[in-house]
């Protein structure tokens, strides 16, 4: 666990994570950056109306790449059985091809 002290938007919050420190310190700074870039390009929206956008903005992100992970799973799945229906076949025709061999043996 470890403890850590982020500034965004001009409040300062004492954080404890279990991720990485450097990975949770480039994160508020995305959040800062992205909130404080809301609030100045407004210029009339207020920080916590900033913050609700940004979490907004985040969380369509979230639910898309979710949803993008979901269909990637999907086809994954699908080259996955894809994969083995093409061993099967290529098994049965190996075996095929040994059964002709050994009838035209035969046949000599």
């Amino acid at each position: 666990m470890e403890k850590l002290k982020v500034t965004i938007a001009g409040e300062t919050y004492n954080l404890t994570t279990e991720d990485d420190v450097e990975e949770m310190l480039r994160i508020s700074e995305e959040v800062d950056k992205k909130i404080n870039g809301i609030v100045r390009k407004s210029g009339r929206i207020s920080v916590t109306q900033a913050a609700v956008l940004t979490a907004l903005e985040y969380g369509e992100a979230y639910i898309k790449s979710e949803a993008t992970c979901e269909n990637l799973r999907v086809q994954i799945q699908a080259y996955l059985e894809d994969a083995a229906r093409a061993r099967t076949n290529a098994e049965l025709a190996r075996r095929e091809v040994e059964r002709l061999k050994k009838e035209i043996e035969a046949l000599k």
